[in-house]
């Protein structure tokens, strides 16, 4: 699990709408009904990180949940974070 240079996140950022960068990592916002949406949607994340033992930064705002995907062992952006963002996409 290597750091992407930033032209290779910025190229695969396009095939991720709603993704953007933040620092060392890709961020994006899911907005949802109510808080229990917002939880449900936070527990079927937690079952793909736990099944792919790769974990994100989550932020929940009642009806609106912010995901934060970065390899903290290495410092930044590896190709698992955007498999893993397109997964989150899959629940969202």
């Amino acid at each position: 699990m290597g750091l992407m240079s930033d032209e290779d996140v910025r190229t695969a950022l396009g095939a991720l709408p709603g993704w953007r960068r933040e620092g060392d990592g890709i961020v994006r916002e899911f907005t949802f009904d109510d808080f229990a949406g917002s939880i449900g949607f936070v527990n079927r994340l937690a079952e793909i990180a736990e099944a792919e033992n790769h974990h994100p930064d989550i932020a929940i705002s009642w009806a609106t949940v912010a995901v934060t995907w970065t390899s903290h062992s290495v410092g930044g952006i590896t190709d698992t974070d955007l498999v893993m963002a397109s997964a989150t996409d899959s629940i969202g």
